[in-house]
């Protein structure tokens, strides 16, 4: 029995929240506008300044000014998702339910992009790719709006999960020529960190749904703030966030590569 067939309206503070009440189909184990009048989901909500920080971190690394930060799709992306669930926990409404849900397909599209395109063959291939993508894309997010079956989210993000592991084994294991192996080893570590981490992340999201009447009493005696730390919701958040971010890392070091490997075959021809 997942998220988006229960609601917790019964909970104390449910109805006097700044945004109450809760008009959201997906709601978590944390209780609502427990801590504050204008957070429904505190842990949930503050959680998501995971994406933020390592968003920020690339976008403003190596000392960048204010006003010159470095960005592509995937650092954007992940912005967008720690902002998009952050309003969703704090308020619980229908509308940034979609807002979240969308955002972390887009982080998943954004991953998928950079490492499909991620190779020393002609940009005519980055376009197809990138065209296929930004076509398919906005067509899915507006069905999924007009259905509002969480199956649809739910197979989607599972088949560009899919999609990616395939990719980056091929591009690990079965690409000519092969990459440095010194490189290669520390990617591929960090690869099972990452897959790692987002599969744990999933084992504790899905816990905190079918155990959440059994955490919220652990939670009630064991007392804050050491019961924040049970909120399993808000470790998904953590441990995605940095998952995304340390296979960005790769993808980007990757399109080094490939961009000096194919910069040598045009200087040779």
């Amino acid at each position: 029995m997942g998220h988006h067939n229960r609601h917790f309206a019964g909970d104390r503070y449910a109805l006097s929240g700044a945004w109450s009440p809760p008009t959201s189909t997906a709601n978590f184990c944390e209780e609502d506008y427990v801590v504050t009048r204008y957070v429904a989901e505190f842990v949930n909500s503050m959680t998501n300044l995971a994406y933020v920080y390592f968003a920020l971190r690339y976008m403003y690394g190596s000392g960048r000014g204010l006003f010159k930060p470095r960005t592509d799709f995937m650092s954007l992306s992940l912005l967008v998702l720690g902002i998009c669930s952050f309003l969703f926990h704090a308020s619980l409404r229908h509308t940034l339910q979609y807002a979240d849900e969308l955002g972390m397909l887009g982080l998943a599209w954004s991953l998928l992009q950079g490492i499909l395109t991620v190779h020393g063959r002609s940009s005519s291939n980055d376009r197809l790719i990138n065209t296929t993508l930004n076509i398919v894309f906005p067509l899915f997010a507006a069905f999924y709006v007009w259905t509002g079956k969480i199956i649809y989210h739910a197979s989607a993000f599972f088949i560009m999960m899919v999609l990616i592991v395939i990719r980056v084994t091929y591009i690990y294991y079965w690409r000519k020529p092969g990459l440095p192996k010194d490189k290669l080893r520390r990617w591929r570590s960090r690869g099972r960190i990452s897959l790692a981490l987002l599969v744990f992340a999933y084992v504790l999201w899905n816990i905190d749904l079918e155990l959440c009447a059994q955490f919220r009493q652990f939670r009630e005696r064991l007392g804050l703030p050491w019961a924040w730390l049970f909120e399993l919701h808000g470790w998904w958040h953590i441990l995605t966030a940095i998952s995304a971010s340390r296979f960005m890392d790769t993808v980007r070091e990757l399109q080094e590569v490939f961009s000096k490997e194919g910069t040598s075959k045009d200087e040779k021809r």
